[in-house]
C-alpha cells in the first residue's frame, strides 16, 4: 500500500499528521516497515515507535535520584503534615510539567494514629521493649527525631496483661495445631510471625480476634527478612534486629477505603458510619516487634516444643508458651483527618473521553525508600517526559489522567475514594489503569548478573501487549527488558529452559494496593508493575534513600527502566488504533484458573460439576482469537474505517465491564469481579464465589456461583461474536 495512503487512514489525528510525516518523509521506499505493534496500523506503528524513541531519551537517572532524595527526605505518613505539603510540591511540580486540570482532592477519613505505646514483660524476668530501630551513623536520616516508634494503623486501644501464646505465623491452620496441642489462646496475648509466603498481618488480626486473643503481637523473624537470608543494613539488604515492620491491619480485604464510609466517597460532608459498626476495623490490640524485642519473650518460654517448621532462626528453641507474661498498652487516635489525592491529565486530541490512568501512592510509614518513593521517583519522572512532548506539540490521541494516592497504607484509601467519587464515569471511560506501588523492590548488589527480576502482573486480557512492549526498552544489564525478565524467571524458578511468553505476566491479582478498586470493583483492567529482590527492611526506617542509594539501585536505572515500561505501556494504550486486549489470551487463562480450581479441590467434583463452564470458556477463548485475527489482517491491509473501528473499541471495553456482577462475592458485596479477587491474606484468588464457596463445601451456593459465571462468559462470547461480525461487514 503506498505510503500517502497509509498516512490517509486517519489524517485527523495531530499526533500522526507530525510523526508519521517526519518518519516517512526520510524513509526509503524499499526500507522495510517498522516491527508491528497490537492494535496499530504500520504507519502508526511506525510512527509510535519513533514517538517511543524520543520519550526514551528524555528520562534522566540523576533526575530520578533527586526525586527520590526529595520525597524521602522526612518521614511522611498519610495525614501528617510533610505528607500534606507532598502533596502540594506534586501538584506545582505537575503544573511545571505542563500537565492540565491539575487537581487536589480532599477526602475526610477516620485516621488512626498512636498517642501512648509499651510492652515489658512481667514475668518470670522483668524487660521492657524498646519499640524504637537504632540508628546508624553510615546514614544520617536514621537519626532524624521524627521517627516513630512501634504501631499499627488502625489497631485498637487496649491495656491487657496476659500469658504469651506462640501462634507461628497466626494463619487458621496455626491456631488447629494448638488446639490439637490442648493449648487455646482465649484471654492470652499471640505472638505471631510475619511469614513467607506473605500472610498480610490484617488477616492474623482478624484470625486472633476471631480466636478470642487479647492482643497481637507480629514479629520479624530473622528467618524471614533478617541475617539467614544475608549482609543486613547498613551493609546488605536485609533487616537489623530492631528493624520493625509497621503497618496497618485493616480488615480492607472485605471493603477498602475509609472505613466509615463504605461503599461511597468520604467527601466533605458524606455520610459517615459510626466506627463501631464499620466491617474493616479490628476489634484487638496490636502491636509490630522486631525480633530483639521479641527475643526475650521467646527465649523465657518454658512450655512444649514447638514443631521443626514452627522454628525460625533465632539461637533458642521455639516453644508454644510456658511462664511469660506480658503487659501492652496501646492507645489510638482515631479521629477524622484529610487525605489528599492529585490528580492532573494531558488531554487526549482526539478521543478525550478514553482514559489511560496512572498512579502511585504517596504516603509511607517512614520514608519510604522502596515503598512507595522509588516508584513516585519513577512516576515523576514519567510525568516529567510525558510533559516534555507535550511541551514539543505531542498529545496522546486518548487522555492520559495521572493520580498521586494518598492513604494507601491505611486501607487502599485515596484510591478507593477517588474511585467510588468518579465511579459512573470510570467505568465508561477507563480503558486501563498502570500501577506502580514499588518499582524497585530489591538490591542489584546483590542481584547477580541477570539482574532484579521484573515482576509485573495484569489482567490477562493485556497481557501480550506488556510481553511484546517489554521487547523494546533496555533493562539495567544492557538486554532487551524482555531478554532479562525471560533470564530472571528461568533463574527465580530454577527452570532447565526459558519460559514461554505466556507464562511471564502473572495474571493472578491479588490486593494489596491502589489497582483494587478499579479492577475489583469497577471492573477495568490493570496492570501492576515492579522490580523486585532482595528486600529485608520492609516498612522500617531503615526503608529510605541511603538503602536505595547505597544497596537497592545505587545507580537509579531500574527506576529509569521502570519509567520507560511504563511510559510505553502507556503510551500504547493512549495511542493505539484498536484497543490491545487479547481475549483468545483472556480464554485461555480462564481455562487455566479453572484446571487449578479442580485440580485443588478434587474432592468435590462428584458434587459439582463444571462441564459446562468448560465448554463456555473454550467458546470465549475461540471467539477471542477469532476476533484478534480478523482485527491484525484488516489493520495490515488497511482496510477499517474510523467508524468501524470506534464501535469495535466499545465493544471491546463493554467485555471487560461485563465481568462485574453487581450483587458482589457472597459475604463481599464491594468486590464485584466474577473472574478477581485476593483471598484474605491478599493472595490472588480467581472466580472467588466459586472458589469460596467450593472450599467452603458449599455446593448448592457453588452452583449458583459456576451459572454466574456461565452467564457471564456466554454474554462475552456473544459480544466478540458480534464484534467480528460487525467488523468483518464492508465499511460503510
Amino acid at each position: 500500500m503506498p505510503l500517502r495512503s497509509r498516512r490517509n487512514l486517519y489524517a485527523c489525528f495531530c499526533y500522526f499528521l507530525v510523526f508519521t510525516f517526519s518518519l516517512f518523509a526520510q524513509q526509503k521506499q524499499s526500507e522495510p516497515l517498522a516491527t508491528p505493534i497490537l492494535g496499530f496500523s504500520p504507519p502508526h506503528a511506525a510512527a509510535e515507535h519513533q514517538l517511543e524513541s524520543m520519550f526514551q531519551s528524555i528520562p534522566s537517572l540523576e533526575q530520578a535520584r533527586e526525586w527520590h532524595r526529595t520525597f524521602t527526605a522526612e518521614p511522611h505518613p498519610a495525614a501528617s503534615d510533610r505528607n500534606n505539603q507532598l502533596a502540594d510540591f506534586v501538584a506545582d511540580e505537575w503544573r511545571k510539567q505542563g500537565w492540565e486540570d491539575v487537581t487536589l482532592r480532599r477526602y475526610d477519613v477516620l485516621h488512626s494514629r498512636p498517642r501512648s505505646i509499651s510492652l515489658e514483660m512481667t514475668g518470670p524476668v522483668h524487660f521492657t521493649a524498646s519499640l524504637h530501630e537504632d540508628a546508624y551513623d553510615a546514614d544520617p536520616d536514621t537519626k532524624v527525631p521524627a521517627v516513630s516508634g512501634s504501631y499499627f494503623g488502625y489497631s485498637a486501644s487496649g491495656d491487657v496483661t496476659a500469658e504469651v501464646i506462640y501462634a507461628h505465623s497466626g494463619n487458621p491452620e496455626d491456631y488447629d495445631l494448638l488446639r490439637k496441642n490442648d493449648i487455646s489462646v482465649k484471654g492470652k496475648i499471640v505472638l505471631v510471625r510475619y511469614s513467607n509466603p506473605y500472610s498480610y498481618r490484617g488477616f492474623k488480626a482478624l484470625t486472633a480476634e476471631r480466636e478470642g486473643a487479647a492482643a497481637l503481637l507480629i514479629y520479624s523473624d530473622p528467618a524471614e527478612d533478617g541475617y539467614s537470608k544475608g549482609k543486613v543494613f547498613p551493609d546488605g539488604p536485609w533487616g537489623p534486629e530492631s528493624h520493625i515492620q509497621r503497618g496497618a491491619i485493616t480488615y480492607d480485604y472485605i471493603v477498602p477505603g475509609d472505613p466509615t464510609t463504605p461503599g461511597w466517597a468520604s467527601v466533605p460532608g458524606a455520610k459517615h458510619i459510626a466506627p463501631e459498626e464499620a466491617r474493616s476495623l479490628p476489634k484487638i490490640p496490636a502491636l509490630p516487634l522486631s525480633w530483639r524485642d521479641a527475643k526475650p519473650l521467646l527465649e523465657n518460654m518454658n512450655g512444649p516444643e514447638a514443631p521443626k517448621d514452627w522454628q525460625g532462626a533465632l539461637p533458642i528453641t521455639y516453644r508454644f508458651t510456658g511462664a511469660v507474661s506480658v503487659h501492652v498498652k496501646v492507645d489510638m487516635d482515631t479521629s477524622m483527618q484529610p487525605y489528599t489525592v492529585v490528580e492532573a491529565r494531558i488531554r487526549g486530541s482526539e478521543l478525550p473521553d478514553e482514559w489511560v490512568l496512572l498512579g502511585n501512592h504517596r504516603d509511607a510509614w517512614v520514608f519510604g525508600g522502596v515503598d512507595p518513593s522509588s516508584g513516585t521517583a519513577s512516576m515523576m519522572e514519567l510525568t516529567r517526559s510525558f510533559g516534555e512532548l507535550k511541551q514539543r506539540g505531542i498529545r496522546p490521541r486518548r487522555t492520559i489522567v495521572v493520580c498521586s494516592w494518598d492513604g494507601e497504607e491505611y486501607a487502599l484509601t485515596g484510591s478507593t475514594e477517588w474511585g467510588e467519587q468518579f465511579a459512573d464515569e470510570l467505568k465508561r471511560k477507563l480503558v486501563a489503569y498502570l500501577n506502580v506501588d514499588e518499582s524497585v523492590a530489591g538490591a542489584a548488589t546483590t542481584a547477580g548478573p541477570e539482574g532484579l527480576s521484573f515482576s509485573p502482573s495484569a489482567a490477562a486480557s493485556l497481557a501480550p501487549m506488556l510481553v511484546e512492549a517489554s521487547k523494546d526498552v533496555r533493562a539495567p544489564s544492557g538486554k532487551s527488558l524482555y531478554e532479562a525478565w525471560r533470564a530472571t524467571t528461568m533463574r527465580d524458578s530454577k527452570a532447565s529452559t526459558p519460559p514461554l511468553d505466556s507464562a511471564l505476566v502473572e495474571t493472578r491479582i491479588g490486593s494489596g494496593s491502589d489497582h483494587t478498586v478499579f479492577l475489583n470493583h469497577l471492573g477495568r483492567p490493570v496492570i501492576n508493575l515492579g522490580f523486585d529482590g532482595d528486600y529485608g527492611v520492609y516498612h522500617s526506617m531503615y526503608d529510605d534513600h541511603y538503602w536505595m542509594s547505597h544497596i537497592g539501585d545505587p545507580a537509579f536505572e531500574y527506576h529509569v527502566a521502570l519509567t520507560h515500561i511504563w511510559g510505553l505501556v502507556a503510551l500504547r494504550l493512549a495511542n493505539s488504533d484498536i484497543l490491545p486486549f487479547d481475549f483468545g489470551f483472556n480464554g485461555s487463562a480462564l481455562k487455566q484458573f479453572l484446571h487449578e480450581l479442580e485440580q485443588e479441590n478434587k474432592a468435590g467434583q462428584r458434587r459439582l460439576q463444571l462441564k459446562r463452564l468448560h465448554v463456555r470458556i473454550a467458546q470465549f477463548e475461540k471467539a477471542g482469537n477469532l476476533l484478534r485475527d480478523a482485527v491484525a489482517r484488516d489493520l495490515l491491509s488497511g482496510s477499517a474505517s474510523p467508524e468501524k473501528i470506534r464501535h469495535l473499541n466499545e465493544q471491546m471495553l463493554q467485555v471487560e465491564s461485563n465481568w462485574l456482577d453487581p450483587a458482589g462475592i457472597p459475604g463481599r458485596p464491594w468486590f464485584q469481579h466474577l473472574l478477581y479477587s485476593s483471598r484474605y491474606t491478599y493472595a490472588h484468588l480467581e472466580f472467588p464465589g466459586l472458589t469460596e464457596a467450593v472450599e467452603k463445601h458449599d455446593w448448592k451456593l457453588a452452583r449458583q456461583q459456576a451459572a454466574l459465571l456461565e452467564k457471564a462468559v456466554e454474554k462475552n462470547t456473544k459480544l466478540l461474536r458480534s464484534a467480528q461480525s460487525s467488523w468483518e461487514k464492508s465499511n460503510p
